[in-house]
């Protein structure tokens, strides 16, 4: 069990950290929902009840949506694009690596290398792959979980609530909370990029060794 811990600390970790701000965003949003029901006459809602409504939902893939587009954009963007002294990118005169050729007579390889050319080339790309097709699952599911609380919303205030998901899919409201996040992620990792060159974090992969020269691109 130690071991295990020791081995996989980063993702239990992590994980413990979402776990408890999962919840403490469900109590405190449960909380602040069943004032305003309260302030226009309405009865308070459950925790299930609560959990499943447009309101909560909406809220909680609006942010995932936008850390994976995040994570999308930059295993991509770094594929293709450098920042010379950045340990987040390749060395821009020496951009080939040779932990990506494709050596699939390894037995240590991972098997979808044997599988075939097709396998091989989407395997090649499949964290990008995966990233993105999370990004449009949680964009889908921002989008018609928004559309339910502002439905139920406009209901509650007795205005006319927008008449079908493909239609709200134009209202500003939409995107409004969509932009919001997504700025801000693209702004917290262009600052990553750059903080870089010139900051370090002792023992961290995500960062130069601490004597490396600003100009040294990559973890090195």
């Amino acid at each position: 069990m130690r071991r295990f811990i020791r081995d996989n600390g980063l993702t239990l970790a992590l994980m413990a950290a979402f776990a408890f701000t999962f919840l403490a965003q469900f109590f405190t949003g449960w909380m602040v929902e069943n004032q305003e029901l309260t302030q226009h006459g309405q009865a308070a809602l459950g925790a299930l009840s609560y959990m499943v409504s447009g309101a909560f939902l909406s809220a909680v893939f609006e942010n995932w949506e936008s850390e994976f587009l995040q994570m999308a954009s930059y295993v991509m963007l770094t594929a293709v694009l450098f920042q010379r002294g950045s340990s987040e990118s390749r060395d821009p005169d020496d951009p080939r690596r040779e932990q990506d050729d494709i050596h699939t007579s390894d037995p240590n390889a991972p098997w979808p290398l044997r599988a075939g050319h097709l396998a091989k080339r989407l395997y090649a790309r499949s964290l990008g792959i995966a990233l993105g097709l999370l990004f449009v699952l949680t964009f889908v599911l921002h989008w018609l979980n928004s559309w339910r609380a502002v439905r139920d919303n406009a209901l509650m205030h007795g205005i006319a609530p927008p008449s079908s998901a493909l239609a709200y899919l134009g209202d500003p409201q939409f995107w409004f909370e969509s932009f919001q996040n997504w700025q801000s992620e693209f702004l917290s990792t262009a600052v990553l990029v750059v903080l870089t060159v010139f900051l370090r974090q002792q023992g961290s992969p995500e960062s130069k060794p601490v004597a490396a020269p600003m100009a040294q691109t990559g973890e090195g």
